[in-house]
């Protein structure tokens, strides 16, 4: 099969790509390596994919029209992945023109790739921070999400919603995963995995807002990949057991739209992440305990019943496994 992964060098998109590939498909990767962190990390989780058979690498930005045009133009995907996206939570603002033009512009370009080239199934990466300031728990892919408290979440809302006019105007089968705290080998270095790792390795203090009483669903890496592929596997309409579909009040019956949670059904508090990480890494953290940041919620929580009735799939990597691996592999790429 041909798919389209978009954001290959990203952390999930690297290893999104090496799983189709390994399983036989064709991967036809976009990437446009911008600066938004060190550009050496996003190559060499590129070199991992560059000289394995079936790969093919497209450097272009998801905001130039032309060039995503002429993407699905001439590789004629069968399916794509979109996973590339302007991170960063707090990068957003002091960028928020950034993020406009490459989370919703270029989930436009994207979408109408799809619309005018007979794509069989979009799955597209959301995030459990469309879910804003919901309290109650778990999160759930039913409960209101029309409170986002940062841009980041408001443009993922946008695609969910640009996702689902798609799918009732032109049919087109689109699936949206809401991915919770992932985290694991190949993340990036913005995230508090690696700002944590980095800062106890060098006896530094680390910040910790919320005085380390947030719960989340960390998710390892390796359970957003099996979720990603299984999802990818059952498009909206053609598979009679798929679930999660959303009613088209247009129509009176269901748009080829799906909408899932992919999260660790088992929130930790961040403090108990951080004691994983001294454990596995030999040192204590220095820890400057403050306030809750605006913009962050104190807990999240993922309910994965939907994607489980679906795909028979809910996350199994422990946090205790997850950060014992994220450790090792620090480690060897960053030589400490």
């Amino acid at each position: 099969m041909s798919i389209l992964v978009t954001g290959t060098a990203g952390f999930i998109g690297s290893h999104v790509a090496q799983r189709l590939l390994a399983r036989g498909d064709q991967v036809i990767g976009l990437d446009n390596l911008n600066d938004y962190y060190d550009v050496s990390l996003k190559q060499a989780r590129l070199a991992r994919l560059m000289d394995v058979p079936g790969y093919t690498h497209i450097t272009a930005d998801l905001a130039d029209r032309a060039a995503i045009e002429q993407v699905f133009a001439a590789h004629k995907p069968q399916r794509v992945v979109h996973l590339a996206a302007q991170a960063g939570v707090r990068y957003a603002a002091q960028n928020p023109h950034v993020y406009v033009q490459s989370n919703v512009v270029g989930f436009l370009h994207v979408l109408e790739g799809c619309r005018h080239h007979d794509v069989e199934h979009l799955v597209y990466a959301s995030t459990s921070s469309v879910y804003g300031a919901n309290t109650a728990m778990p999160f759930s892919e039913h409960a209101s999400t029309e409170h986002p408290l940062t841009l980041y979440a408001a443009s993922k809302k946008a695609n969910e919603m640009m996702a689902h006019s798609y799918a009732h105007l032109y049919g087109i089968p689109c699936t949206g995963l809401r991915f919770f705290t992932v985290y694991g080998p190949w993340g990036r270095p913005d995230m508090a995995p690696i700002l944590f790792a980095r800062a106890i390795s060098e006896g530094k203090p680390i910040r910790v807002f919320n005085h380390g009483r947030h719960k989340r669903s960390f998710t390892y890496v390796d359970d957003i990949v099996e979720g990603v592929v299984r999802t990818l596997d059952r498009v909206p309409g053609q598979d009679p057991a798929w679930s999660g579909a959303h009613p088209d009040p247009a129509t009176s019956g269901v748009a080829p739209y799906r909408l899932y949670n992919i999260g660790h059904e088992q929130p930790i508090e961040l403090l108990h992440f951080i004691e994983l990480l001294e454990q596995n890494l030999g040192r204590k953290a220095q820890m400057e305990l403050l306030p809750l940041q605006a913009g962050d919620v104190p807990d999240t929580e993922a309910d994965v019943s939907d994607l489980v009735a679906a795909t028979g799939y809910r996350p199994q990597v422990s946090v205790e496994e997850g950060v014992a691996r994220f450790v090792r592999w620090y480690r060897e790429y960053y030589g400490t």
